[in-house]
C-alpha cells in the first residue's frame, strides 16, 4: 500500500516499531495509544484538515511523530503536546531525523491535555486563527475537545481522529439514538461533521475498534449563544436532561424550569432532550432566567 517514497519522510510500520523499542515504549490501553503506520493516512488527514504554510496547529498525542510530520510537511507551525514524558522528549529527535529544516517549526509540551491553557500553549495560545489536528486519544477524546474549545476562543477549526462510535456522537443530529450532551454541547460552538472511516490496519496495535475523522467549523458570531456564564447554565440543563434521557423535560428538569418557562420558550415539557436543538435549550435557559428574575 504505501510506497517508498512515501516513506522515506514519514513513519511507516517499520520505523514505528524500530523507535518504539529504541526508546522501550509499549502502547498502553491506559492513554489510548494507537500509533499510526500508514503516510498514505497521514497526508490524507493533512489535506482534508486544510493547513497551510505558517498556520498554527496544536496537535493533540502526538505519540511517535507520524502525524506530527505530516503537518510540518506543509510548512505550518506544530504545538504538540504530549502527555507522556518519553514520547514528548523523543518527538523533537524524530523530527531532527526526517525532517531537520522543520524543527524550528515544532514546539514540544509535556502536559495532560485537560490541564493545557493559552497562557501554557506557547504561540498556539496566542494566534488569532488556530486549528487542531489530532489522532486523539479514545478515551478521552470528547472531553478533550469540549475542554479546549472551551479554553481556546481562537480554536477556529479542527480535524480530529476518534473512535467511531465517538465520531457519530458527536456529529448526530436531534432525535438519533446517539444523539445527546456531547452533540448538544459541540453544537454551542458551531458545525461538526464526519469527514471520512479509517481502517483498523493503519495503526499499531490495531484497535478493536473503528475510526472516524471528524470536521468542525467554529461559528465566528457565535450566533448569540451569549458569555461564559449563559454556557455553563445551557450546559448544566443539558446535563440534567440526558441524566436519565427517557425522562420527559418536565421531569428531567424539576426544580430547574418552571412551567412558566417552559410556556415562555414556546417548549413542550412533555418532550425529551433528545428531541432539542442546540438553540431551543439556549431559549429555555434565558426564559428560565427571565421567568426568575
Amino acid at each position: 500500500m504505501n510506497t517508498e517514497n512515501e516513506s522515506d519522510r514519514l513513519l511507516g510500520a517499520t520505523d514505528i516499531r524500530r523507535i518504539a523499542d529504541q526508546i522501550d515504549i509499549h502502547p498502553t490501553k491506559r492513554l489510548g495509544q494507537n500509533f499510526v503506520i500508514d503516510p498514505g493516512t497521514v497526508r490524507r488527514i493533512v489535506r482534508l484538515a486544510g493547513v497551510a504554510s505558517d498556520q498554527s496547529v496544536l496537535e493533540v498525542g502526538p505519540g511517535l511523530g507520524s502525524l506530527t510530520l505530516g503537518l510540518l510537511e506543509t510548512g505550518c507551525l506544530v504545538t504538540a503536546d504530549e502527555i507522556d514524558p518519553v514520547l514528548a522528549k523523543q518527538l523533537p529527535q524524530t523530527v531532527r531525523e526526517r525532517m531537520p529544516e522543520s524543527l524550528d517549526r515544532l514546539t514540544v509540551i509535556n502536559r495532560d491535555a485537560l490541564t493545557l491553557t493559552p497562557q501554557l500553549a506557547g504561540d498556539a495560545g496566542t494566534t488569532t486563527d488556530l486549528a487542531m489536528v489530532a489522532n486523539l486519544p479514545y478515551n478521552v477524546a470528547t472531553p478533550i475537545i469540549l475542554t479546549l474549545l472551551a479554553r481556546f476562543a481562537n480554536l477556529s477549526r479542527f480535524l480530529v481522529m476518534v473512535q467511531k462510535e465517538v465520531a457519530d456522537r458527536l456529529t448526530a443530529a436531534p432525535g438519533s439514538k446517539v444523539y445527546g450532551a456531547p452533540s448538544l454541547k459541540l453544537a454551542w460552538y458551531g458545525h461538526a461533521a464526519q469527514a471520512g472511516r479509517i481502517g483498523r490496519h493503519v495503526f499499531w496495535p490495531a484497535p478493536n475498534v473503528d475510526s472516524a475523522l471528524v470536521f468542525f467549523a467554529r461559528d465566528k458570531d457565535g450566533r448569540g449563544r451569549g458569555d461564559e456564564g449563559t454556557r455553563t447554565e445551557v450546559f448544566a440543563l443539558i446535563d440534567a436532561a440526558f441524566g436519565q434521557r427517557r425522562k420527559t423535560l418536565h421531569a428531567a428538569l424539576k426544580g430547574l424550569v418552571t412551567v412558566e418557562a417552559f410556556r415562555a420558550a414556546g417548549i413542550d415539557p412533555a418532550r425529551r432532550g433528545e428531541t432539542m436543538t442546540i438553540e431551543e435549550f439556549i431559549a429555555l435557559e434565558q426564559a428560565r432566567r427571565e421567568v426568575a428574575a
